[in-house]
């Protein structure tokens, strides 16, 4: 299409002051829009690209003001309105797990030009372990109790509400099925891949990253970023070392847990050197360590704890523990991290019967007075473990002391399992740190998304939507830092 140009003039003006003009053209590209007079010559518009109904309205109807000069004295003003060359920002994603793969997805999807940076030599390593479970997606709750899912020291309360208002459990499952994965939910409200299979949906993302244009550079480790404009992002890679220049910057480097994977928390060296704040990373969703007797271990090793509720700084929940060598594992006990984190001396309380009263249980012993343990395995129906457990509590007097054993048994536990071994990590870059759009106070134009910010979860679906859900908002909120810094520098 040729370029467009539209000539507004107003004549005898010995002194010209403000000026409106509307111009009506067809919108692709944006507008340029100059002012002429005599030797004077002044860029007004430069407008935004298309894609975007909202920015082509307005600039399908452009109100164009301008102060002219005191003492100008030319007799008349040209407007000279070309189409602009179109907005092209050059976007690098750091890190290739789900934040950062869904803040590339959705910033090439505009027309940016992004190139995802990752240490190790393929991407999305950690969300393959995460479907070495069946890869639970997300959770179909109500957003209310979704977003009490996630804590974090400092957070605002609207975050979550507002990351859930944008990407809802069913938007998980729409963008899955565009990548051709059906999904279902399980009666928990857990929702899998049909095939409960990470490598098909990673197989299928990557190809649509291509095709969006996204140009992927692996084996590069990032080892630092220079401010300025552009952003100089600094790697080390089997050879050498490089640089990579970008208008924004979106890093998506992980927690701590699964290094192996590339989540080694490396990164907080760097953002140190820029005066970022960081909590300490600890492990979250993990297993905690206590000294079982060695005839525990050889009657319930491996053996589950089922249909219990658990107890930690007033918070209690419901589910199963799986005993192990080192002590206990299991989303019941994931879901107490943080309250048995912040204990002094931390104690998780098991009640091994929880739908029985401690007067139901008593009720059932019936007349035995002798062998309480061993007669309460059969008649309160007791499992392996449960019934090893009962063993660290004795001896009984009564049937009622045994009951209360069951319904409020104490374990001090000694510490987390190390933060390699967890499932996800707490920790990161502090909220105080980054502003409403997750962009770095002291770092314009680079935003963070995924486990690196200081929140956590519980596993069932809400570590990798969280992290979908924080990439597509550091991705939108990069474009729009870039307009806005473009529009203003016209």
């Amino acid at each position: 299409m040729a370029p467009a140009t539209g000539i507004a003039e107003r004549t005898n003006a010995p002194r010209l002051g403000r000026w409106e003009q509307r111009l009506r053209r067809p919108f692709r590209g944006g507008w340029s829009v100059g002012v002429e007079s005599g030797g004077w010559r002044h860029r007004l518009i430069s407008r935004r690209p298309p894609g975007d109904e909202e920015q082509s309205s307005l600039a399908r109807d452009a109100v164009i003001s301008q102060a002219t000069p005191a003492g100008a004295s030319a007799t008349s003003i040209a407007l000279l309105v070309s189409p602009a060359p179109p907005f092209t920002p050059k976007i690098a994603v750091v890190g290739a797990g789900p934040a950062g793969l869904r803040a590339a997805e959705v910033a090439a999807a505009t027309g940016a030009q992004v190139t995802v940076f990752e240490a190790k030599a393929s991407v999305g390593r950690k969300f393959l372990v995460a479907g070495r479970g069946g890869l639970n997606l997300t959770r179909l709750e109500p957003a209310e109790v979704f977003a009490t899912r996630y804590s974090g020291p400092g957070q605002s309360a609207e975050f979550w509400p507002q990351r859930l208002a944008e990407l809802a459990p069913a938007g998980v499952q729409t963008w899955a099925a565009e990548l051709g994965i059906e999904t279902f939910a399980a009666s928990t409200g857990r929702v899998y891949p049909r095939d409960l299979k990470a490598a098909p949906l990673l197989l299928r993302w990557v190809r649509r990253l291509r095709q969006l244009g996204v140009q992927f550079a692996v084996h590069h480790r990032w080892t630092g970023l220079t401010p300025g404009a552009p952003l100089r992002l600094h790697f080390s890679t089997p050879d050498d070392t490089r640089t990579a220049d970008a208008d924004a910057v979106i890093l998506a480097l992980g927690g701590g847990s699964w290094p192996e994977t590339g989540s080694d928390g490396a990164w907080t060296g760097p953002l140190a050197d820029l005066g970022v704040a960081i909590a300490t990373l600890v492990p979250a969703n993990c297993g905690w360590e206590y000294p079982w007797p060695p005839e525990v271990l050889a009657a319930a090793e491996g053996q589950p704890l089922k249909s219990i509720a658990a107890s930690a700084g007033g918070q209690e929940v419901r589910g199963e523990l799986l005993l192990t060598r080192y002590g206990l594992e299991g989303g019941a006990l994931y879901q107490l991290g943080p309250a048995l984190r912040a204990a002094a001396e931390p104690v998780l309380t098991i009640d091994l019967k929880p739908e029985h009263s401690l007067e139901q249980l008593v009720a059932k012993m019936g007349p035995v007075v002798k062998n309480l343990r061993a007669e309460a395995r059969a008649r309160w129906r007791l499992g392996d473990a449960a019934h090893a457990l009962l063993g660290l509590c004795e001896p009984f007097a009564d049937a009622t002391a045994l009951a209360a054993a069951a319904k409020a048994l104490p374990l001090r536990l000694t510490g987390p399992r190390p933060i390699a071994e967890a499932i996800s990590s707490a920790g990161g870059v502090r909220w105080e740190e980054i502003d409403e759009q997750l962009m770095l106070r002291r770092v314009p134009g680079v935003f963070v998304a995924g486990e690196m910010l200081d929140w956590e979860a519980p596993t069932g679906g809400y570590l990798i939507h969280g992290c979908l859900a924080t990439g597509a908002h550091a991705a939108l909120s990069a474009l729009g830092w870039l307009r806005k810094h473009r529009d203003s520098a016209v």
